[in-house]
């Protein structure tokens, strides 16, 4: 007997995780599905998880920093830049590290497909991914800092201190059905932008 290896959306698309393809995936999936992934494990600070989508909005706005005359297809881009973990969850870097290749090529397929569904390239040029890791990093040192208990000596270490001017950057906190509705919002705004 075959394996399954697709998900039901609530959509009611399905998904095929070993090939997805880009009419099966729907704004409203992945921002329901990133605001109930919570980052860090789930072991932050706070009453509510900081999720994958509060990241992603986060992201998405030191990227306007990193890259201020970035085209909006690029900043979409950058709010995009963990929609696969809408399916497969987030896993802390040791853990990817432990899992191998195999986790890297699953992400790479689901990221190529979502990509394509909003008019972007499958591969983002190395310019563009490049400033996207930058702000990437700065969330995390951020959120490592802020919510997740690591000492500033300790975050910088595995994730480079930002500069100066992304430290009054506010992480949010919130219950998952309003940054559901924030991600959908600000995915809406970069659309029209197109």
């Amino acid at each position: 007997m075959a394996k399954r290896a697709w998900q039901r959306m609530l959509s009611g698309r399905r998904l095929d995780l070993l090939d997805p393809t880009p009419v099966d995936i729907e704004v409203e999936d992945i921002a329901h599905g990133l605001a109930f992934v919570a980052r860090w494990n789930g072991q932050t600070l706070g009453d509510w998880p900081y999720t994958v989508a509060e990241h992603s909005l986060l992201v998405e706005s030191i990227y306007g920093q990193v890259a201020p005359s970035a085209e909006p297809r690029w900043r979409l881009a950058a709010l995009l830049h963990d929609a696969p973990e809408y399916v497969i969850g987030d896993m802390i870097s040791p853990v990817k590290a432990a899992v191998g290749p195999a986790y890297g090529e699953l992400d790479a397929r689901l990221s190529a497909a979502i990509h394509i569904r909003f008019g972007l390239p499958a591969t983002l040029p190395a310019a563009v991914k490049r400033q996207i890791k930058r702000a990437d990093r700065i969330s995390a040192w951020l959120e490592a800092v802020r919510i997740a208990g690591f000492t500033e000596a300790e975050a910088t270490r595995f994730f480079r201190r930002p500069p100066e001017e992304c430290l009054p950057l506010t992480l949010h906190l919130r219950p998952p059905a309003e940054t559901r509705a924030a991600y959908t919002e600000r995915l809406a705004e970069l659309l029209a932008r197109l």
